[in-house]
């Protein structure tokens, strides 16, 4: 930096009392956007808060569980109510393998009190499913409808579950931008979780790595969040991957690929990291290290670290990782290295760069310093929200046993939170999701579908530790707690992918550009004055409305109405000309199955896919190029994009449920009414232990 440079560092510091915020590139879907926070002041004061935090945050912990403030409990009220969130449990497998002998935990939980299917939310998609199991609404009350949403002033989608305000003017010094106002990261899923009202009414509570619970809500609940919280680089998780291999370099979906050129058996390169806060239109931030081959192995040398010595196929410790950005501003993150191959090619796969939980450049729990506290405690942890990185299996880089072990790795990070919450909290509410039946059902279906290869058993192996979990958990229970077990929705296979986008342009409802890329992502090839529907996301399909965006062309009233029907009754006849079957179970009109403030937020119609079936990668973003039908050839071969009949959730319980046909909704007022405390009027879910529910 030169001395120029530096002063006009010094001086926008002086004068700020702003936050720096850029929003870094989204990649696929979900995509997502960030902002990196550092001003001299703020981080200064930052810093003597946090140390105050964290040196009282054991003491306030404990003064809290013994009660300082909050209610007794009452006469018949459980001391704890635990709520694991097992994502993607399916409840047809657990029932297969539970008659098998192989879950006896679950099957004693289920002899206990209940088990059974849990109906879930249309879409059955994560984050719209969790979405209402911690607001007990419908998708018209919590305004999350999908991973992504339209964007109608910009024509491009966007992140469902957050978006960062502009801080407006800009103060230009030197090379340096300044904001003149704060920006601001804004969680999109509205209504309040259900521990908010039970915080309130003077219950404890933990809340562990929910989904779309980012950026973490201001209240007495302590929380670190789950899916949708981004990495470093502002997206849903991108990879790293260096090689000597030119072959291998290029386009990579969900990261980026990187040539290594080694000189006397070593690399010197660098890792790209978040875009620089203070200029926004520079280049991203990096740290530059090396590799050097050695014995078999590799050595990897990071600024101010200890060599790490890397064995092939063996991951790595996370590693922090400091990127300057100006003298005395770092941000920082962590990512785990992993060595693929050394000979013939140097090939380094690297994680998607975590915030770091110790040294957050963003707040990932509430209180701010929670995560600082608990990786003091339990060392460092994956804060990514889809940690489980499933693009690099996807593309290759990691292998079935590499992504495997990656998945182990973090749940045994949630483990480790869950039980010192148990551990803490001996009375009061715990909820805890864990991510790993959704991602292991996700990418080993094909494997488990055809019972051949080496990674067939993987499903039934994870049930298996999955029933481990839920034994832990049971023995730490005391006679008084009430244990839900519970998970969004189901798996089933798809085999074969349909271009939403791809139908609408051959049947004349999408047009493009002329001489346009049908390839092209996020729309760009889409001529919006012709344009009257498009799908976007998972299960989403969108009119071309006037007054919702300035191209819109589509009249409200009578010919919106009548678009909708005539999609919904074609969509419902579309056929696989493979095999002749249907691909689309149902289309569902939005505005005739949700209800609340949000539903002008909503797709106009929710596709539901049949077994076998699911929206096609390129069309969730956009693209509408290529076969309407072609195969799913990628590792990722489980989903849940189908009618939410054919995946519901699962629901175990140590008590009896005396609803006949439980709902993802009903969890958040059944565990308000277990602390006696009356549900919201806005709830929508009914108490599922009570006994008038059975009637």
């Amino acid at each position: 930096m030169t001395f120029r440079r530096t002063i006009s560092f010094f001086i926008a510091m002086g004068c700020a009392l702003a936050l720096f915020a850029a929003p870094c590139h989204a990649y696929v879907g979900p995509g997502a956007g960030f902002a990196l926070a550092s001003s001299f002041l703020a981080v200064f004061a930052a810093v003597l808060a946090a140390l105050f935090v964290l040196l009282t945050l054991p003491l306030r912990w404990t003064l809290a569980l013994l009660g300082r403030g909050r209610r007794k409990r009452r006469p018949g009220e459980p001391a704890r109510v635990v709520i694991v969130g097992l994502d993607g449990l399916d409840p047809r497998i657990a029932r297969q393998y539970m008659d098998a002998g192989d879950l006896p935990h679950f099957k004693a939980l289920a002899e206990q009190g209940h088990f059974g299917p849990l109906a879930t939310t249309c879409p059955s998609v994560s984050p719209v499913a969790w979405s209402t199991f911690q607001t007990g609404v419908n998708p018209g009350r919590h305004n999350v409808f999908d991973f992504l949403t339209w964007d109608w002033r910009t024509c491009l989608p966007k992140l469902s579950s957050s978006q960062i305000t502009d801080p407006g003017r800009i103060l230009k010094l030197g090379p340096l931008a300044i904001p003149w106002k704060k920006a601001r990261i804004e969680l999109l899923r509205k209504s309040k979780p259900f521990w908010d009202y039970a915080t309130r009414a003077g219950v404890p509570c933990a809340a562990l790595r929910v989904p779309i619970t980012y950026p973490p809500e201001k209240g007495r609940a302590m929380t670190i969040c789950g899916m949708c919280a981004p990495d470093l680089r502002g997206t849903q998780g991108s990879f790293t991957y260096f090689t000597t291999d030119s072959a291998e370099t290029g386009d990579a979906t969900g990261g980026l690929r990187i040539l290594l050129k080694l000189e006397n058996g070593r690399a010197h390169t660098a890792l790209p990291g978040p875009q620089n806060p203070l200029e926004p239109d520079g280049d991203p931030l990096s740290i530059r290290f090396s590799l050097e081959k050695k014995n078999g192995a590799a050595v990897l040398r990071l600024p101010g670290q200890n060599p790490v010595r890397l064995e092939p196929g063996a991951y790595s410790e996370w590693l922090p990782l400091a990127f300057k950005a100006a003298p005395g501003i770092k941000v920082c993150g962590i990512a785990r290295f992993l060595l693929t191959e050394c000979e013939p090619h140097l090939k380094l796969y690297v994680t998607p760069i975590n915030i770091d939980p110790r040294k957050p450049a963003l707040p990932i729990g509430n209180p701010a310093i929670f995560s600082v506290y608990l990786s003091k405690l339990l060392g460092r942890f994956a804060t990514l929200g889809l940690a489980e990185d499933t693009w690099a299996r996807n593309e290759k880089l990691i292998t079935d046993k590499q992504f495997l072990e990656q998945v182990y790795q973090t749940h045994g990070e949630r483990e480790a939170m869950l039980d010192l919450a148990l551990a803490r909290f001996r009375t009061g509410l715990v909820v805890c999701v864990f991510d790993t039946p959704d991602r292991i059902q996700h990418m080993f279906w094909k494997q488990h579908a055809s019972g051949q290869g080496d990674m067939a058993d993987t499903i039934r192996g994870m049930y298996r530790r999955m029933d481990s979990l839920v034994g832990k958990i049971r023995g730490k229970l005391g006679p008084d707690d009430v244990l839900m077990v519970i998970s969004d929705h189901g798996v089933r296979g798809f085999d074969r992918c349909l271009n939403i986008n791809a139908w609408l342009k051959e049947n004349g409802y999408l047009h493009l550009k002329p001489d346009a890329d049908p390839d092209a992502n996020y729309y760009g090839a889409v001529d919006w004055t012709r344009t009257r529907a498009f799908g976007l996301g998972l299960t989403g399909v969108f009119l071309n409305t006037k007054g919702k965006g300035e191209q819109g062309i589509v009249e409200p009233g009578q010919e919106q109405e009548s678009l909708k029907s005539e999609l919904r009754e074609k969509l419902a006849r579309v056929t696989d000309p493979a095999n002749g079957r249907a691909a689309i179970k149902t289309v569902f009109d939005t505005r005739q199955i949700y209800n609340g403030p949000y539903v002008e937020n909503a797709p106009d119609l929710v596709v539901c896919y049949d077994e076998g079936y699911r929206t096609s990668w390129d069309s969730v973003t956009g693209g509408c190029g290529g076969p309407v039908f072609h195969d799913n050839d990628k590792a990722w071969s489980g989903d849940h994009c189908a009618h939410p009949s054919l995946v519901p959730g699962v629901l175990f319980c140590n008590k009896k449920v005396n609803k006949p046909k439980p709902h993802i909704g009903d969890i958040a007022p059944t565990a308000l009414s277990l602390f006696g405390i009356t549900p919201p009027d806005h709830m929508q879910g009914g108490d599922l232990l009570s006994k008038s529910s059975s009637e």
